[in-house]
């Protein structure tokens, strides 16, 4: 597994709020929800680099989840 930083987020509790509902709608945590989002906005800016460990050839995992894909 890749080093994962925390660190603290100043937020806005609407949009905090906004996300949270959206990160259960999609069945996804918080923070995975934020991993996500973050994601694809740098995967559509043209700023995402290469994944290099493990999990870049592997199975989709509920972080990898579209937000419109059907609930389980």
């Amino acid at each position: 597994m890749a080093d994962r930083k925390p660190f603290l987020l100043r937020i806005d509790r609407t949009v905090l709020d906004a996300v949270q509902r959206w990160a259960n709608d999609d069945l996804r945590s918080l923070n995975g929800q934020i991993e996500f989002l973050l994601r694809d906005a740098l995967k559509r800016a043209g700023r995402a680099r290469p994944r290099t460990d493990q999990r870049a050839d592997h199975v989709a995992s509920d972080d990898d989840v579209p937000h419109d894909a059907p609930s389980r």
